[in-house]
C-alpha cells in the first residue's frame, strides 16, 4: 500500500514530458479504461461542446471554401485544413491543461471517449428493436437516421437487416479503428519518447475522429461531393483497411462465445465482405450474417450470407450481443497485448 501511495503521488507531481515508462504505460491504459467507462456510462459529450460536431463545424467551412475548385484537390485542401484547425484546437486545450495531472488525466480521458460511441451504437439499434414491437413507422424513423437508402417503405425484414448493417459495420470506426491507432502510437512512444508525447498520443486517434468524419460528411459520389469527396474517403478507407478485418476476426471468436455458427461467421467473411462497395465495411457485416445465419441485404448493392432461416427482431438483439462481446474482447485482448509489449521492453 505505502508503494502504491507513492507511485501514485510521484504521477500526480511530475512533470508532464518527464514522466517515466512505467508513468505513461499506466496512464495509456487507465486513461483508455476511464473513457470507455465515461462513454458506456454517460454517453456522448453535450452537442455545444461535442469535439465531433465541432469538427463537422469546421469541415463545413472549408467544404465551402474549397468546394469551387472542380477537382480533387479540392478535398485534399479541405483535409489539411481541417487538421490544421484540430491540432490548433487540441494543442491549446493540452497546453491550458497540462500543468496539472489529475486535470489533464481527466480531460484527456473525456477527449479519447469522444472518438469512439459504443454506448450509442449499442443503444440505437436497441431503440429500433424496441420500436419493432410498437410501431413500424416508428421503426422506419430511427433507421433513417443510422442509413443513407429510403426507408419510408421498409418492410420489418429490410428493418431489421439495415439495423444490423448499421451496428456491424459501425464496430470498425466507432471503436475498433480509434483504439487500435491510440495503441499503436502507446508503443511508439513507449520505444521512443518525445516531447509533448500526451498530445500527440491523443491527437493520433482525433485524426483518425477526423478523417472518419471528413468520410461520412463529404465521402459521397454525388454530383456536389465527387471531387471533393474524393481524398476523404480514400483516405478513411486506407485508415479502416487494417481496423476492420481486426474487428472481423474479432467477431468470429465472439461468434464461438455466444454458442453462434463461427464457423460459417469466418466462412461468409472470407467469401462475402468483399461485396460491399467499401473495401473494409463488409467484414463485419458478413461476420455478423454468418454468425447469424441470416442474409442482411441492401437492395441492388449487395447480399451477405446465405438465406438459411427468416431475419426476424430478435436477429438485432443477437447483433448486438455479439457486438458487445466482439468490443469487449478486443479492448482486453489489446490491452493484454500492450501490456506484454511493456514487459518485454
Amino acid at each position: 500500500m505505502i508503494e502504491y501511495n507513492t507511485l501514485l503521488n510521484d504521477i500526480i507531481h511530475t512533470k508532464i514530458n518527464s514522466i517515466t515508462s512505467l508513468e505513461l504505460f499506466l496512464f495509456i491504459i487507465f486513461a483508455l479504461i476511464l473513457s470507455l467507462l465515461i462513454d458506456m456510462l454517460i454517453g456522448e459529450l453535450p452537442v455545444k461542446i461535442h469535439p465531433v460536431v465541432i469538427m463537422g463545424s469546421i469541415i463545413n467551412f472549408f467544404k465551402k471554401l474549397f468546394i469551387g475548385i472542380k477537382n480533387r484537390i479540392s478535398g485534399l485542401l479541405v483535409v489539411l485544413g481541417v487538421c490544421c484547425v484540430v491540432i490548433i484546437i487540441l494543442y491549446i486545450i493540452y497546453l491550458i491543461i497540462s500543468y496539472n495531472f489529475i486535470l489533464l488525466f481527466i480531460i484527456f480521458s473525456i477527449l479519447l471517449s469522444s472518438t469512439f460511441s459504443v454506448n450509442m451504437l449499442l443503444k440505437t439499434a436497441r431503440d429500433v428493436k424496441d420500436a419493432l414491437d410498437e410501431d413500424i413507422g416508428k421503426a422506419r424513423q430511427l433507421v433513417s437516421y443510422l442509413v443513407s437508402r429510403d426507408t419510408d417503405e421498409l418492410t420489418e425484414s429490410f428493418i431489421v437487416s439495415a439495423t444490423i448493417e448499421s451496428l456491424t459495420e459501425n464496430i470498425t470506426d466507432s471503436y475498433v479503428a480509434p483504439v487500435f491507432y491510440y495503441f499503436i502510437f502507446g508503443v511508439v512512444i513507449l520505444i521512443h519518447p518525445i516531447d509533448n508525447q500526451l498530445f500527440y498520443l491523443l491527437l493520433v486517434p482525433m485524426i483518425y475522429r477526423v478523417s472518419n468524419t471528413l468520410d461520412a460528411m463529404l465521402g459521397y459520389k454525388s454530383d456536389e461531393l465527387i471531387n471533393i469527396g474524393y481524398f476523404p474517403a480514400k483516405i478513411d478507407d486506407i485508415l479502416n483497411f487494417i481496423p476492420s478485418r481486426i474487428a472481423g476476426l474479432f467477431m468470429v471468436v465472439s461468434a464461438y462465445l455466444l454458442n453462434l455458427d463461427a464457423g460459417n461467421a469466418y466462412r461468409i467473411m472470407m467469401r462475402d465482405a468483399r461485396k460491399c462497395p467499401s473495401p473494409n465495411s463488409g467484414y463485419t457485416m458478413a461476420t455478423a450474417a454468418g454468425a447469424l445465419n441470416i442474409q442482411l441485404i441492401k437492395k441492388d448493392t449487395y447480399i451477405l450470407g446465405d438465406d438459411n432461416k427468416d431475419i426476424t427482431k430478435d436477429d438485432i438483439s443477437k447483433a448486438v450481443r455479439l457486438s458487445s462481446v466482439a468490443i469487449g474482447l478486443f479492448t482486453i485482448a489489446i490491452v493484454f497485448l500492450f501490456t506484454l509489449i511493456y514487459v518485454i521492453l
